[in-house]
């Protein structure tokens, strides 16, 4: 039996190549929650919450059973050669339900595994292994997580704490790819990522970056007034001290601005110390 468990982008949970995924939503929605814990009992309690809040009617438990065993055809008729398979990948435990399979199928579980074994890369000095790391673990989104399932409260945290993830190791490895000198392939990616993440400082410094080592100072500032202008406008704030002298220290012309090192303090602030 092969399965394949994707969650970054739209659902989709294959069985030797069959989709097993429900049409409707509260199935759709059940199976999503059993996908992004793996190998982890989901009690009946947490199912409940997920499906219908607080407000959870009382024929809830049966519902769900209900959408469980719809779950379970589906899986049975992705695996017409071992009827008896779909007990062993839908687990039913005394306080709720289990999907067994191995949790390098699922795409979350091989973006957090390969985004911590960068991030340690980093941390560690090593900027072309976190590159290739985290631009490895970056690769397998598709788009927002469960994108086409309607999210409850725990699945709603789950989603924010993976797209929140997903950025910090954005910028991780956007700082890794300057420090390799790739300041010019960057500008691009760093144009659009300004754009949709406006107040989001990081982003802003590392187009700066990026602009003044690529011979465009003039643009590299007004990056800077944008940003000053944009934050102070709409929330009443000053750029941080950070930002700040960044902007001094291109107004100067300080070489450090163009030491490969700098802005490296994502991974550890005291690289360029002294």
């Amino acid at each position: 039996m092969r399965a394949e468990i994707k969650v970054l982008g739209a659902l989709e949970v294959a069985f030797d190549g069959v989709s097993v995924v429900p049409t409707a939503s509260k199935p759709r929605q059940l199976l999503a929650m059993l996908a992004l814990n793996v190998g982890r009992v989901v009690t009946t309690s947490s199912l409940m919450e997920e499906l219908w809040g607080t407000n959870a009617p009382r024929s809830a438990p049966s519902t769900l059973q209900t959408y469980v065993l719809h779950v379970r055809k589906l899986i049975r008729a992705a695996l017409p050669d071992d009827p008896d398979a779909v007990r062993e990948v839908l687990v039913t435990k005394h306080t709720g339900y289990l999907l067994q399979v191995e949790p390098e199928v699922v795409d979350a579980v091989r973006y957090d595994r390969l985004a911590t074994a960068g991030r340690a890369a980093g941390s560690a000095g090593d900027y072309v292994r976190a590159e290739r790391l985290l631009s490895a673990a970056l690769g397998l989104w598709r788009g927002p997580v469960l994108v086409d399932v309607v999210a409850g409260p725990q699945l709603e945290i789950e989603s924010m704490r993976l797209a929140e993830s997903r950025l910090t190791d954005l910028t991780l490895r956007i700082d890794s790819d300057l420090y390799l000198g790739r300041h010019h392939q960057l500008l691009g990616d760093l144009a659009a990522l300004c754009a949709r993440h406006p107040y989001m400082e990081n982003f802003r410094a590392q187009y700066m970056l990026a602009l003044y080592r690529s011979g465009r100072p003039g643009q590299a500032l007004e990056v800077y007034h944008e940003m000053w202008a944009t934050i102070r406008d709409q929330l009443g704030v000053d750029p941080s001290p950070r930002l700040r002298q960044l902007h001094q220290a291109m107004l100067a012309g300080d070489q450090i601005v163009d030491d490969p090192r700098y802005m490296i303090n994502h991974w550890a602030p005291d690289t360029i110390a002294g």
